[in-house]
């Protein structure tokens, strides 16, 4: 498998993400932390906590978060995590220019990776629409794409494959699967497919996503596929 494990958790503060995660970090490469679900986005407490790589987000109410401030206000905990050099943070493509490029500025003189992403909660688009998103990706200065649709059928979690395919081709990292109880067998498959990153979930009653693997669960998976020939 190329792709990293990264276990997203929302919780009230630092202290309950480091209780949630505590448990799983053997078997995970990376935290995701939804700074959304905060009360009081605690980024520097959370990289005091946690010795694995960190992903801050700071998901917005359009785009699936709980996060429902000022657009500044969203970003604001985003640049801080950048300026602690956060290994990931992650905004939306959808997110206004201005602040792309505040947060590309900040970028400039930190090691964090930028992952600008993209989330259908609806369904999949056509194959020509996922690869414009994949574009505008690439335009806006990702280090990684991230793009997750709802599966109904499994032409839509094919499409999600041939996505991953042509990322592949032109040599752009690209974290991409279905939500939804289709589309869960691509979040097995695609970290053996080409995607960067597929996401789990701390426990089963934890998950941030529909059709999401806890963590538990997806380590058994890999058990079994490692011994099919």
């Amino acid at each position: 498998m190329t792709g990293k494990v990264c276990v997203a958790v929302s919780a009230d503060d630092a202290a309950a993400v480091a209780e949630a995660v505590g448990p799983v970090l053997s078997s995970v490469d990376v935290v995701e932390i939804r700074l959304d679900g905060m009360a009081k986005p605690e980024v520097e407490k959370c990289c005091s906590l946690l010795r694995l790589p960190l992903l801050f987000t700071n998901r917005a109410s359009w785009e699936g978060g709980h996060f429902s401030g000022t657009e500044q206000e969203r970003l604001a905990p985003l640049l801080t995590a950048v300026r602690l050099q956060a290994a990931y943070v992650d905004l939306e493509v959808r997110t206004g220019r201005s602040l792309r490029e505040q947060l590309l500025s900040e970028l400039r003189e930190s090691s964090t990776t930028l992952i600008l992403s993209w989330h259908d909660f609806e369904g999949t688009p056509k194959q020509d629409e996922l690869v414009d998103i994949l574009g505008r990706m690439q335009e806006g200065g990702a280090d990684i794409g991230k793009i997750i649709t709802t599966a109904h059928d499994r032409s839509d979690v094919l499409r999600i494959f041939a996505l991953l395919q042509r990322a592949k081709e032109l040599q752009f990292p690209l974290t991409a699967f279905c939500m939804g109880e289709i589309g869960r067998i691509s979040r097995f498959a695609a970290p053996y497919l080409g995607s960067s990153m597929t996401y789990v979930a701390a426990s089963e009653d934890q998950a941030t996503a529909p059709g999401q693997f806890s963590a538990a669960h997806f380590q058994k998976l890999q058990a079994l596929f490692s011994h099919v020939d």
